[in-house]
């Protein structure tokens, strides 16, 4: 069976991927990342996933604050952008980015994926809505890809099957995955903001958001803050069916 090193932030792509990369025949093993991120609940929501996965081999890794700079994501002393609709936000580049995150992310995980004989890395990277961030990009991935395979003595291919797909196709792939995708999701993390039940004011969880409504369906995670009595389920169409 062939081995797949999956990088599981916990948040909504990266658990698609790992269930997509399951159904695929994947024999899948996952690392996370704690890099003293704002958003650190999503590790706590990787371990979720994983379990719900039955993975036998999920690892964290500790990073520190080797990405401290302006990013409000890892530098508590910036202001984090907040806004009710996504057309608020500038267009380009994101205060969120983080220079270097995923060139670092693939390249460790290429050590790990080395050292347990895994030829593939499952990550959840998607340039159609990549926010301005230059490390979303199909050329950044083929250039890392063949940098990583020059420095080792085998070829590690870097798996991105949501490259190219928009966040309501990332829904329905989600969706199209089965019932233990669909139910993880429930657990997983996007909000920037580190809350659970999100403020739905940051970046990511307006595309999340929008990317469920798009798809015509309720978001699980939505849904569990709904049941537990932490909020109002949305007025937006994808929940009619819930709030009759």
């Amino acid at each position: 069976m062939k081995k797949a090193l999956v990088v599981l932030s916990g948040g909504q792509d990266s658990t698609t991927c790992l269930f997509w990369a399951m159904k695929k025949g994947y024999e899948c093993s996952a690392i996370t990342f704690n890099y003293n991120q704002l958003h650190s609940l999503e590790v706590e929501s990787s371990k979720k996933v994983a379990t719900m996965a039955n993975l036998k081999n999920h690892i964290i890794l500790d990073l520190g604050s080797i990405f401290d700079g302006d990013s409000p994501l890892t530098n508590f002393n910036k202001k984090l952008e907040l806004n009710d609709s996504l057309s608020k936000f500038s267009d380009g580049m994101q205060k969120t980015f983080i220079p270097s995150r995923n060139i670092v992310f693939l390249s460790l995980a290429s050590n790990y994926a080395y050292s347990i004989g895994a030829e593939y890395l499952v990550t959840g990277i998607c340039q159609t809505d990549y926010a301005g961030y230059p490390d979303c990009r199909g050329e950044f991935i083929q250039s890392l890809e063949q940098t990583i395979s020059l420095g080792l003595d085998k070829k590690i291919e870097i798996l991105t099957p949501l490259l190219d797909l928009k966040k309501y196709e990332i829904v329905n792939l989600a969706f199209e995955l089965g019932k233990e995708c669909w139910n993880a999701l429930a657990y997983t993390h996007t909000s920037y903001c580190g809350k659970f039940p999100p403020s739905g004011k940051d970046h990511a969880s307006l595309l999340r958001a929008r990317g469920f409504e798009e798809a015509g369906l309720p978001d699980p995670l939505i849904l569990r803050a709904y049941e537990e009595g932490l909020v109002d389920l949305p007025k937006t169409k994808n929940y009619e069916s819930q709030n009759k």
